[in-house]
């Protein structure tokens, strides 16, 4: 079973993904995505409520580092971080749900933005596109097992 809807703009803030995913919530939460072009240099993870993350990736000469807190975690449930490369005030926050469904994990990505112009700017960078392809990876090396 597959199901996939593209990412959906709720408002001038909010983008929504969803997809269904053949395989047990447990083995969705544990999964990490191999990333395209880019190499992961360090990651430091405190996953739990109040933790923080930093992830510093090289793509060529670039480097590119991510980093946040932790603001809720259910194992096997939900996810809730800030992504705060901006600075605090200007951080967005995204939201992952994992729901079984019939044997099945529904996975949501949820993501909140400062404001209207940061949501244009995220999408016209084409940050956003690669979630749905992240999940394509995860649901075909889950079916391999």
């Amino acid at each position: 079973m597959t199901s996939q809807e593209g990412p959906r703009r709720m408002s001038d803030r909010e983008l929504v993904f969803s997809r269904v995913i053949n395989a047990s919530t447990r083995a969705v939460w544990s999964w990490v995505p191999r990333s395209a072009p880019i190499k992961l240099e360090s990651c430091e993870m405190d996953v739990r409520t109040g933790g923080t993350y930093r992830l510093e990736f090289s793509a060529g000469d670039q480097t590119m580092v991510f980093f946040g807190k932790y603001r809720e975690v259910i194992p096997h449930s939900r996810i809730v971080w800030s992504n705060d490369e901006g600075g605090e005030e200007s951080a967005s926050i995204t939201t992952a749900t994992f729901k079984e469904v019939g044997g099945a994990t529904e996975v949501t990505v949820h993501e909140l933005y400062p404001t209207k112009d940061a949501l244009d700017a995220a999408i016209a960078s084409e940050s956003t596109g690669a979630l749905p392809e992240q999940l394509a990876q995860l649901e075909a090396l889950l079916a391999k097992k």
